[in-house]
């Protein structure tokens, strides 16, 4: 096993795109970046395509990134891995500013279903994007914008005031969890709640206040990464549920171009999963299958010749699944529970939760057995519903074969998430194999 320092060396690259990553914004460009310097060739959904054999890379609204590999023989193989960039939180609602004895708070409201009381007592910050005047009213100038140092944070209330919080915690988020920004009469001196918001983000960007039309900020937690153990066998951070899986893609894509695969080999990474994904940029638009269309159009091939390639090609949907927790095993299935350390996850329900079907899952374990990637299988316990991924959702709008697969989590959904130090290995691993190697 290794040393703490060992694994932070091995997974640096990984850790700093934990850190980097702190909206869906801040994922997709994090990614975009890493993609361009490796040679990818930016394109708009808003223009035309002609393509050739080659790498290119599409920022969806923000959010949503699509980067694919062209080979040769293009028709050969067309192969798909999907992750999602967006992690339960909460989001900064307009007007938000409160002072109440003046304690300043941030009005917002929760996205996703996250784990409410693991939200006290953190260092947060805020990150997102703010939208200024530009030429005029369709043309604005858009601006990243990143605190990245603890800006808030929402206290507990004292045990004396809330004996029973040990039985029952539970919360109420529009009142019992508004972050502390700031306290009125120390430090600076705003002029008043309407625009103390609009004031930071101005000093930020750069610009004037008023010049401010919206924002969309995500509330972050800005703990490291860390690794625990003994023997460093832990991951404990926040946003691993889907960064992990957000990671494996790009590495598999970038394989892609490095080995010159054949065929055609994509990776789309989606915004909105954690609300449902029914969005433009979600796994339940259509954009999966328009720009698949679009890449088969412009490379000068039929319709019916892109939906033959569709159906026999495949797709892998990786998102983190629930590892066996050992103070409480009876929440997993009897016999599938996969454990932390364990390898990649294969997911499987018969309702079509995760997507998958025999055949599916006959392939990547055969792609696991092939090129020795430790992997283990997950079903829900029977008498415990269970979540979904975007797999299901994505792979019905193009109809396309789909196997659902991800690393095993503890605490999934909370605001810091703990995985298996030599998972995201294998994940890598598995993906790198199906993009770019076979």
């Amino acid at each position: 096993m290794c040393e703490q320092n060992e694994v932070a060396t091995m997974y640096a690259d990984f850790f700093e795109y934990i850190e980097s990553s702190t909206s869906p914004y801040h994922t997709v460009e994090e990614s975009y970046r890493r993609l361009e310097e490796q040679g990818f060739t930016p394109l708009s959904m808003d223009e035309e395509w002609n393509l050739e054999a080659g790498d290119y890379v599409i920022d969806v609204y923000g959010t949503t990134l699509i980067a694919f590999h062209i080979g040769e023989n293009p028709r050969e193989t067309l192969r798909i891995a999907s992750a999602h960039t967006d992690f339960p939180g909460f989001r900064v609602k307009p007007n938000p500013m409160i002072t109440d004895k003046g304690y300043g708070k941030l009005n917002v409201e929760s996205y996703g279903g996250l784990i409410q009381y693991t939200w006290f007592d953190r260092p947060l910050s805020l990150a997102g994007v703010v939208v200024t005047k530009g030429k005029d009213s369709l043309e604005l100038d858009t601006h990243y914008v990143d605190f990245a140092r603890p800006v808030a944070t929402i206290p507990s209330l004292a045990i004396h005031m809330n004996r029973q919080v040990n039985e029952k915690a539970s919360f109420n988020k529009q009142k019992e969890m508004l972050p502390l920004i700031l306290m009125r009469g120390v430090g600076t001196d705003y002029e008043d709640d309407k625009t103390i918001l609009k004031v930071l983000l101005a000093e930020d960007i750069g610009c004037e206040p008023a010049d401010i039309l919206s924002y969309e900020l995500t509330v972050y937690n800005t703990d490291t990464v860390e690794t625990v153990g003994f023997d460093a066998e832990y991951i404990s951070a926040p946003r691993l549920d889907n960064l992990t899986s957000c990671y494996a893609c790009l590495q598999g894509i970038v394989r892609a171009k490095e080995q010159q695969a054949t065929g055609i080999r994509m990776a789309f990474l989606f915004d909105h999963e954690e609300v449902g994904s029914r969005t433009k940029q979600g796994g339940a638009s259509l954009l999966l299958p328009n720009v698949v269309r679009r890449v088969y159009r412009a490379l000068g091939f039929s319709e019916e010749a892109c939906e033959a390639d569709i159906a026999k090609g495949f797709m892998i949907s990786s998102d983190v699944a629930h590892g066996y927790h050992p103070n409480y095993g009876e929440k997993n299935d009897i016999t599938n529970y996969p454990i932390l350390n364990g390898g990649v996850v294969l997911k499987i329900a018969s309702s079509q939760s995760y997507a998958g079907d025999a055949v599916a899952q006959a392939i990547v374990t055969d792609l696991c057995d092939t090129h020795g990637i430790k992997h283990q299988i997950y079903v829900n316990r029977s008498d415990i519903p269970g979540g979904s991924t975007v797999g299901s959702i994505s792979s019905a709008q193009l109809v396309m074969r789909t196997m659902d697969v991800g690393l095993p989590l503890l605490a999934m959904h909370s605001a810091r998430e703990l995985m298996g130090t030599y998972d995201q290995m294998e994940l890598n691993r598995l993906l790198t194999v199906f993009l770019g190697e076979v």
